[in-house]
């Protein structure tokens, strides 16, 4: 994702790369030089970089998944004093499908059983993946928080990222799909949010905001 993020911004005119660097680098240094950082990493590093950003009152873009809700909570503290994009998917195509489960959830009724299927590579090293997470969030919210959605996780090869919920019930199926073709509508995504960030004083916001959806 790095590496994407790198090349993709250097096509931007409107943006400049300031600085890169990996979990054995210089983060202070780099997020000194920057005017905001872009974070997939992992969540240990993350709450790490939230801390040095909001030292030096700098905004952050998180992509990292796996969070835990003590890493979350740390988060939504530290977007009262700088801003912070948070997404379990920075993809506009993915956001959209939230946009989408969210509006079928209102209209179906409780005779629809829900389930998500999600599959990536190999080596991603969370299960559920963060997205499949927000689909269930999103479709409990509105349906209520004892709605039965059933996670089935693939991991297996190269697969980016595919996510598909059915609305299952005795007389039809409905099924909304997202297959990433490559990891750059993740990295397109991520300078989407830091462009939207970007002088911003505080707040926590999500794709959502950023997307205007």
């Amino acid at each position: 994702m790095g590496s994407r993020i790198i090349e993709l911004a250097k096509e931007d005119p409107e943006l400049e790369v300031a600085a890169g660097f990996d979990l054995d680098g210089n983060a202070e240094l780099g997020i000194t030089a920057c005017e905001c950082l872009i974070d997939f990493t992992s969540p240990k590093a993350t709450v790490e970089h939230l801390e040095l950003c909001e030292k030096l009152k700098k905004p952050i873009v998180i992509g990292t998944t796996g969070l835990s809700e003590e890493d979350k909570s740390k988060i939504k503290e530290a977007s009262s004093h700088i801003p912070v994009v948070l997404s379990a998917n920075m993809s506009t195509g993915v956001n959209l499908l939230f946009k989408l489960i969210e509006d079928a959830s209102k209209v179906l009724g409780d005779e629809y059983e829900i389930s998500i299927l999600e599959a990536h590579h190999a080596e991603k090293k969370d299960s559920p993946s963060g997205t499949a997470k927000e689909m269930e969030r999103i479709a409990k919210s509105i349906k209520g928080q004892d709605t039965d959605v059933a996670i089935s996780s693939v991991r297996e090869g190269e697969i980016v990222g595919e996510h598909t919920i059915t609305f299952e019930s005795d007389v039809d199926l409905i099924e909304i799909t997202h297959s990433a073709k490559t990891r750059d509508i993740f990295a397109k995504g991520a300078l989407k949010a830091a462009k939207f960030v970007a002088g911003k004083k505080s707040g926590l916001f999500t794709m959502k905001d950023v997307l205007n959806i």
